[in-house]
């Protein structure tokens, strides 16, 4: 379907700009537009490779370890059907992390990465289990303690004081987590009522 989407507002593109006599721009945007997909591409590998090392390293180094014992008792509460040792408890643990840090994109590995752990003691593999829709649910919310990201793109954009939606960030993102972590709990408990009927 997205296809089509694309298809439709591709040929709509060219025809408004051949009404208008302008069918030098498209020539002209398409590369931009290339160059700059290139150029964000290369970016966000870098970001992901860098991200991947150090999960990595951490993992190794046994980093990953005493964030669990650390973070365990509200890991717990959150995941209660993920053994505390699994790896798939270090995955979330780094994601969860990465998005208290405002890593933006290098935080999709490491959810892909969490999600596959999960997706291995899923009994039911063609519907998520409710580790899975918990995890999602959080990435989607991102709890941000710092937004680098943000704060990196104000500052390259000439922002006079890139860091001053801190604390906005902060708040904004504690009341989206724990309002889905209210909705997430209230689910657990409305949906095997549901299923029954």
């Amino acid at each position: 379907m997205i296809n089509f989407i694309w298809a439709f507002l591709m040929i709509v593109g060219v025809i408004y700009a051949g009404l208008h006599g302008k069918m030098d721009l498209i020539t002209q945007s398409s590369i931009a537009a290339a160059e700059e997909a290139v150029n964000l591409s290369l970016k966000l590998v870098g970001v992901m490779c860098l991200w991947l090392g150090i999960m990595k390293i951490a993992e190794a180094s046994g980093m990953i370890r005493l964030f669990s014992l650390l973070l365990s008792p509200f890991i717990r509460f959150l995941f209660p059907s993920v053994p505390i040792n699994h790896s798939a408890m270090g995955a979330i643990i780094m994601t969860l992390s990465a998005n208290m840090l405002g890593m933006g994109n290098a935080v999709t590995p490491l959810g892909i990465k969490a999600m596959q752990e999960l997706q291995k003691i899923n009994n039911s593999k063609e519907t998520a289990s409710d580790a899975m829709c918990t995890f999602l649910a959080l990435c989607t919310t991102g709890f941000t303690l710092v937004p680098a990201t943000i704060i990196a793109l104000r500052s390259a954009a000439g922002s006079v004081n890139p860091t001053e939606i801190v604390g906005t960030t902060l708040v904004v993102s504690l009341g989206a987590t724990l309002s889905v972590i209210v909705v997430d709990r209230l689910c657990r408990m409305f949906y095997p009522v549901q299923r029954r009927r």
